[in-house]
């Protein structure tokens, strides 16, 4: 794979001899893991394509049912690459953070990540009712694996990183481009949910730190693109079911996943915390 940092997401134990107190405290001070409903919701303005010769296929895939009362999300390993000050680098006090479309660097840096297009609208309730007002910053590799600040090629980039803060109803969406499937871990997406802005944007202390997975199907369509070919490999030699952080439950953590390769997917879940 292009650029691969053999560190990517090695587990709990890796994550822990990284993290300053602040991220161990959360991790183990917090009421332990729950589960997590996903429920799917509609979608407009999906952006166009950004994938040079992608082929259109139509997938759409449902895993959840709704639910008027989302169960609390299981905290997961934030892995290696938070940029939010806990290990290395933190992008949440610098200006320009606060943004939906974060598929380009911004600040002093000036790259754009390339990718099959890709919404991600998140619904965040406490206590059954929407969490307006919490921020949500969401993070996630590139179409090559790898993680704007930390891997070898773009450590100056700080492209597919943002927050977003919720609105009346607990939504939050963010602009971007499908993530790569690289070795060892299942296509995914990483967020921490915040109390509010302010906090968020001061690296203060989150109130919940965990993961989103894609279906297969929609993975298999979109490596099926250009530039996606590494994750075609990476995805065939792993699962959802030994994947290091969802094998232990994963369906209420899947995405529902809307679109196609031409005009853009959506992925939605609702996230209890």
């Amino acid at each position: 794979m292009s650029g691969h940092t053999p560190d990517h997401d090695r587990g709990l134990a890796f994550d822990l001899a990284t993290l300053n107190r602040r991220r161990v405290l959360a991790l183990f001070g917090g009421a332990g893991l729950a589960t997590l409903v996903g429920c799917a919701s509609g979608s407009t303005g999906q952006a166009t394509s950004l994938a040079a010769g992608a082929t259109t296929t139509t997938t759409t895939t449902t895993t959840t049912s709704a639910a008027a009362c989302a169960t609390e999300i299981p905290e997961e390993t934030a892995g290696p690459y938070p940029g939010d000050g806990s290990n290395g680098p933190n992008v949440l006090t610098e200006s320009g953070i606060v943004r939906g479309d974060i598929r380009s660097s911004f600040g002093s840096s000036s790259g754009t990540a390339q990718g099959v297009p890709l919404t991600v609208t998140l619904t965040v309730q406490k206590d059954c009712a929407a969490y307006a007002g919490a921020a949500v910053y969401l993070w996630h590799c590139d179409r090559d694996g790898n993680y704007s600040m930390y891997s070898r090629g773009v450590t100056d980039q700080n492209y597919l990183r943002g927050v977003q803060e919720a609105d009346g109803s607990g939504k939050v969406t963010f602009t971007s481009i499908f993530p790569a499937a690289y070795d060892g871990r299942w296509p995914h997406i990483h967020f921490e949910v915040y109390p509010d802005l302010a906090e968020a944007t001061t690296a203060g202390e989150p109130v919940k730190t965990t993961q989103l997975a894609f279906p297969k199907d929609v993975c298999e369509t979109v490596y099926a693109t250009d530039g996606y070919g590494a994750s075609v490999r990476n995805l065939a030699s792993t699962s959802l079911e030994s994947d290091m952080v969802f094998r232990d439950g994963h369906d209420t953590q899947l995405a529902t996943v809307t679109g196609d390769v031409a005009t853009g997917y959506t992925a939605t879940l609702v996230v209890g915390v």
